[in-house]
């Protein structure tokens, strides 16, 4: 999710089609949040990697005939961040960071696909965080369409991607300034089919 986005039109014919993606079914496929995972990590005086994760999120992907019209949307609860560090917590989720008081919920909703290099794709979307709301890309790389429990169709991506903290209003107070303002974000995604 980087916060320069690029628009692009749907052409009439696709890049890729489904056939090239073997177990690729249409239609509507849950994240689960038991086996996925949203973490981030952010430089610490400019040296260290200070990393963390949500642990409470949901979504859905709407897989389309033509695979680059397809869609994305999450919702992630700001409370639930975890860095395995009470007191650090406790400030991340106060007004110096995410303020999960007033703005509780972290939202993505994507707005186009396209094919990425080699077998990658790019999803451009809009990422709202406090109340703001950016325009974002992540580099996804899809792990396959597999069979999990009861014979449910699955599927797995990765998607990473960098955002300003500082875009979003996330200042840090007077921590910030021991921060880099670059916040990577991976996600290790497992959906099944609603």
């Amino acid at each position: 999710m980087t916060t320069t986005s690029s628009s692009s039109s749907p052409s009439p014919e696709p890049a890729v089609s489904a056939a090239e993606l073997p177990g690729y079914e249409p239609g509507a496929w849950a994240i689960d949040p038991v086996h996925s995972e949203i973490a981030f990590a952010v430089r610490h005086l400019g040296v260290a990697n200070v990393r963390g994760r949500f642990d409470e999120f949901e979504g859905e992907i709407v897989l389309a005939e033509n695979p680059l019209e397809s869609s994305v949307t999450a919702t992630i609860r700001t409370a639930s961040v975890s860095t395995a560090h009470e007191q650090r917590d406790n400030h991340i989720r106060s007004a110096d960071f995410l303020h999960v008081e007033e703005f509780p919920e972290m939202t993505f909703r994507s707005t186009g696909v396209r094919s990425g290099d080699g077998e990658g794709f790019l999803l451009d979307g809009e990422l709202s965080v406090r109340g703001v709301t950016r325009p974002v890309t992540l580099d996804l790389e899809l792990h396959g369409f597999g069979k999990g429990y009861e014979g449910r169709s699955v599927v797995g991506f990765t998607a990473t991607t960098r955002i300003g903290r500082k875009d979003f209003g996330v200042t840090g107070g007077t921590v910030g300034a021991t921060l880099g303002d670059t916040i990577k974000i991976t996600l290790d995604v497992e959906a099944s089919r609603a």
